[in-house]
C-alpha cells in the first residue's frame, strides 16, 4: 500500500509539471507571433472625417490704437544760438630788459545771438553781432582795437527749391569813439568816428538763392540806405564825412545790393565764416561801389578754449581812396549754446 501511494503521488507531480510547461510554451508562441496591422486597419470601422460640422471664420488683422500721452511732443519751429567769446592778452617787461619792450594788456569780447523760425514756405532770422576790444600800453594809454554793432533781420518766402523772395532790415554802427593817431606820437589824436557816426540803416527787397545750409546769396534789387553822422565834430577831421554833406546828418541812397554768406565747418574742429557785401548806388559812378568782406576762422582747442583769426577788408570811396583793412589773432574762451 505504501509503494502504491508513493507511485501515485510522483505520477501526479509529473503530470502537473507537463501541463505547466505546455501552457508556458503556448503563451510564448502567441506573444512572439507577428500580426499584420494592415489587415486589421483594412476592416476597422473608422468615423467619417469632420463628422462634427465646424464653422471656419476668416482671419482679420486690424491696428489697435494705444494711447501714448507720454510721447505727445510739440514741434518747435524756433531755434536759438548764442556764442560768447572772451580774449585776453598781456605782456610785461622788467626795466632792465635788454631787448626792450612795453608793458601792455588787451581785452576783447565777441557776442553773437541768432534766432531762426522755419516753417515752409515761410522763414525768419535775426542775428546780432557785437564786437569790442581795447588795449592799454605803457606811455600810449588805452586804444580801441575792435568795435562793431551789427544787426540783421530777414523775412523770406520760398518760391522754388533754392529760390526765395526776401525782405531785410540791417543796422550797423559802433559803441565808442575812434581816433586817428600820429605814428610819431607828436600830434594829438583826431576824432574820426563815434556812435552813429557813421551809422548805417539798410532796407532791401529782392531774391535769395540758397542751394545749401552753409551758402546764402542775396540779390537786393531794391535797396535803400541811410548813412548817419550825428557827431558834427567829425567833419573837421574827416572832410569826406562818410559821404554826408557838410551841415547835414543823414544821406539817402538807392542802390543794388549783393550779399554772399558762407558759414561752414571746414574741418573737424575748425569753422569758417565769411560775409561779402557789395553796395552799388544808383546815379553815381561805379567807383563809388562799396565793398566789404568780413571773415573769421576759428579753431577749437578743447571744449572752451579756441584760437581765432579775423579780418576785414573795406573799400569805400566816401571814407578813403584806398583799401582799408584790419586783422586780429586771438586765443581765448569761446562758449556756444547749444
Amino acid at each position: 500500500m505504501r509503494r502504491t501511494g508513493a507511485f501515485l503521488f510522483f505520477a501526479f507531480l509529473f503530470s502537473a509539471a507537463l501541463s505547466l510547461r505546455a501552457q508556458t510554451t503556448d503563451t510564448t508562441r502567441r506573444d512572439t507571433v507577428k500580426i499584420d496591422t494592415n489587415l486589421i486597419n483594412r476592416y476597422r470601422i473608422l468615423p467619417k472625417y469632420n463628422a462634427i460640422p465646424v464653422t471656419a471664420k476668416p482671419l482679420q488683422i486690424r491696428p489697435e490704437l494705444i494711447p501714448v500721452t507720454m510721447l505727445d511732443y510739440k514741434v518747435s519751429y524756433w531755434h536759438r544760438y548764442i556764442t560768447f567769446g572772451l580774449n585776453f592778452n598781456q605782456a610785461a617787461f622788467s626795466n632792465n630788459y635788454a631787448a626792450g619792450g612795453v608793458n601792455s594788456i588787451a581785452l576783447g569780447t565777441n557776442f553773437i545771438y541768432r534766432i531762426e523760425y522755419n516753417k515752409a514756405p515761410f522763414s525768419y532770422s535775426t542775428e546780432l553781432n557785437l564786437l569790442y576790444g581795447k588795449s592799454k600800453s605803457k606811455g600810449l594809454g588805452s586804444r580801441k582795437t575792435n568795435d562793431r554793432i551789427f544787426l540783421d533781420n530777414k523775412v523770406a518766402t520760398q518760391l522754388s527749391k533754392s529760390w526765395f523772395f526776401f525782405g531785410s532790415l540791417s543796422f550797423e554802427s559802433q559803441f565808442d569813439k575812434g581816433f586817428q593817431y600820429d605814428p610819431n606820437n607828436v600830434n594829438p589824436p583826431l576824432l574820426i568816428s563815434n556812435f552813429m557816426s557813421p551809422g548805417y540803416l539798410t532796407e532791401s527787397i529782392g531774391f535769395e538763392y540758397k542751394p545749401s545750409k552753409f551758402f546764402d546769396l542775396r540779390l537786393g534789387t531794391g535797396t535803400a540806405r541811410q548813412t548817419f553822422v550825428l557827431d558834427k565834430n567829425i567833419v573837421k577831421n574827416l572832410p569826406t564825412n562818410y559821404g554826408v554833406d557838410s551841415g547835414k546828418t543823414v544821406r539817402n541812397d538807392i542802390a543794388f545790393q549783393l550779399v554772399a554768406i558762407f558759414d561752414k565747418d571746414i574741418a573737424k574742429n575748425m569753422h569758417f565764416n565769411a560775409r561779402y557785401d557789395m553796395f552799388v548806388p544808383y546815379g553815381q559812378p561805379l567807383a563809388y561801389t562799396r565793398h566789404r568782406v568780413d571773415a573769421v576762422l576759428a579753431a577749437k582747442v578743447n571744449r572752451l578754449i579756441n584760437v581765432s583769426i579775423n579780418g576785414t577788408l573795406l573799400f569805400d570811396k566816401n571814407t578813403s581812396n584806398s583799401v582799408q583793412g584790419t586783422e586780429g589773432l586771438s586765443l581765448g574762451v569761446l562758449y556756444k549754446f547749444p
